[in-house]
């Protein structure tokens, strides 16, 4: 079983070479600035040896959206939850993380199409579900199915 690392101790080690990077802790996550999201998430994989991207996904909390990152060590066998916040549902973008796991294209890829929060970096940003003309992003709680006769349904 892979041993969870503390979010307070890893936000500690975080906050001394990102000092105002940290936005909050619990027991198993770290809450970061997206501005200070790559910073931070290459400094913890190269620290903490967090070679591998579990996965990644996205909540709709109405007035924002959270990234959620489940990032394991295989060679220690130890991970941590990375957390980041974007509160601009016009036009959300986050720092992308492709370049340091490659396992992120597809995942942000998805987010993107399904919840329409752009990965400023990545270098294939476009739909890979729906096609290329599809108004809107399904998954958000804004999203809204024309549906016959002229009116509207949430999904």
């Amino acid at each position: 079983m892979t041993k969870q690392l503390s979010g307070p101790e890893v936000a500690q080690q975080i906050g001394e070479q990102f000092p105002d990077a940290i936005t909050g802790s619990d027991e198993t996550a770290v809450f970061v600035r997206s501005e200070a999201l790559l910073g931070v998430a290459r400094f913890i994989k190269e620290s903490l040896n967090l070679d591998y991207l579990n996965s990644i996904t996205a909540v709709d909390y109405i007035d924002h959206f959270e990234l959620v990152y489940h990032l394991t060590s295989l060679e220690n066998n130890h991970g941590i939850i990375l957390k980041t916040k974007c509160h601009d549902r016009e036009n959300p973008i986050v720092p992308s993380v492709v370049s340091l796991w490659q396992g992120a294209d597809f995942q942000e890829r998805e987010i993107y199409d399904l919840m329409g929060i752009s990965f400023e970096g990545h270098p294939n940003m476009k739909r890979i579900f729906l096609w290329d003309g599809f108004q809107g992003h399904p998954l958000r709680k804004d999203f809204h199915l024309d549906v016959p006769g002229g009116g509207k349904s949430s999904l």
